[in-house]
């Protein structure tokens, strides 16, 4: 049985002026089975049918309210009605919408953290399960070519057992009060009311975090952080600094900060083996680096036959011969591939290829508000390590 139409999107969040709604509309149309039908993308009603109007999308598809798109659009078709929906709120509203969209019965792609707290995270998995749905996390690293083969390097055993991560995110645009001139992005993830418990470390940290468990498949045990808030007046942390010890006793270090002039998006992270050691750079994304003991520095250059014949995953989510840059929208772009290939599945009772299941769910989720809980806790402790609670 085939699903001969394409999967139909909502969005909630995402309205005027917002940025990462605006890159979840582009990268989920860029392989050209998926078409935004519906929305509610502001929390006030004028902005959201605004955005509605500049999408071109049918008025009578726009919504002043997530709830009131829950409700309309259970009374159309099933072949019309929307078949998941993209959650691009601040993180406040990411568990009640995902909660009540599953609940009733649609598939959910969330954005990063997953939620405001644990309890809400726990409560989040056990929906999932019992929902049957399909939920995504939208983790974007992990969607990049070199970070899937980084992954099946690492995880295959070509860099010997990994005995260290340095893994790092710096950018520099909070190093002033910028959420007081009413720029929006800065307010609202500077606000504790709707960012959480965590700023920094919460935004940007989780990204670490994840790409270190994602690429080595280990998992964090304890750490030991230390948060720091160098504007003055600012609500959250801008700063943060973690030793970290892995199931397999690794060691670690994390370091993420939104302080650090002149840095822009320089998530990067090194993985040192007992033979090998590998290293990516997000800012330069296409080219993952291999060291050896006794020899010159491997070069692996995305779009070439032998990075998709080491890493399947790594080909299935490359587009463009060698030479041509792919990035950004493209890693978004593959996380929803894989996501609507898994929805399209479930839609069609069939059963998804195993590397459509590749890209970042609920459990996740958990993970990252696991990490933020633990961060807080130990930079408020006197303890030396913190151990991640179950």
């Amino acid at each position: 049985m085939e699903l001969n139409r394409k999967l139909n999107m909502g969005m909630v969040g995402g309205g005027p002026g917002a940025f990462i709604g605006d890159v979840h509309r582009k990268a989920s149309r860029l392989d050209g089975g998926i078409e935004l039908v519906a929305g509610a993308f502001d929390i006030n009603p004028r902005k959201s049918k605004q955005m509605g109007r500049e999408l071109g999308l049918n008025p009578r598809r726009v919504y002043g309210t997530y709830e009131q798109m829950v409700e309309r659009e259970l009374k159309l078709p099933e072949s019309e009605r929307i078949d998941f929906v993209s959650v691009t709120t601040p993180n406040n509203w990411h568990f009640p919408i995902a909660r009540d969209f599953l609940e009733a019965g649609f598939h959910v792609m969330c954005e990063k953290p997953m939620t405001f707290n644990v309890k809400e995270a726990k409560d989040l998995q056990k929906l999932v399960k019992k929902s049957r749905r399909v939920f995504g996390l939208m983790h974007n690293y992990t969607g990049y070519p070199m970070v899937k083969l980084a992954r099946d390097l690492a995880r295959g055993g070509e860099l010997g057992k990994i005995r260290k991560i340095v893994v790092q995110y710096p950018q520099g645009w909070l190093s002033t009060p910028l959420e007081r001139t009413g720029q929006m992005q800065a307010a609202w993830r500077t606000d504790p009311k709707q960012s959480g418990g965590a700023g920094c470390m919460g935004d940007i940290g989780t990204h670490a975090e994840n790409l270190s468990e994602y690429i080595t498949g280990l998992k964090i045990t304890h750490l030991c952080a230390d948060l720091t808030t160098f504007v003055k007046g600012r609500r959250l942390d801008d700063d943060g600094n973690c030793l970290l010890r892995f199931n397999n006793g690794a060691r670690g270090v994390l370091h993420a900060s939104q302080i650090s002039i002149g840095e822009e998006n320089n998530l990067a992270i090194w993985i040192y083996g007992e033979e090998k050691a590998l290293e990516w750079h997000q800012e330069h994304p296409n080219y993952l680096y291999v060291r050896v003991p006794d020899g010159p520095v491997q070069v692996w250059c995305r779009g070439n036959d032998y990075v998709g014949a080491t890493s399947p995953a790594a080909g299935r989510a490359t587009r463009l011969p060698s030479g041509h840059p792919e990035a950004f929208f493209e890693a978004f772009a593959n996380n929803y591939c894989n996501f609507a290939d898994t929805v399209r599945a479930r839609l069609t009772r069939t059963k998804p290829a195993p590397l459509a299941l590749d890209f970042p769910n609920v459990k996740d989720g958990l993970r990252g508000m696991l990490f933020i809980e633990t961060v807080l806790a130990s930079t408020k402790s006197k303890q030396k390590w913190t151990a991640f609670r179950k």
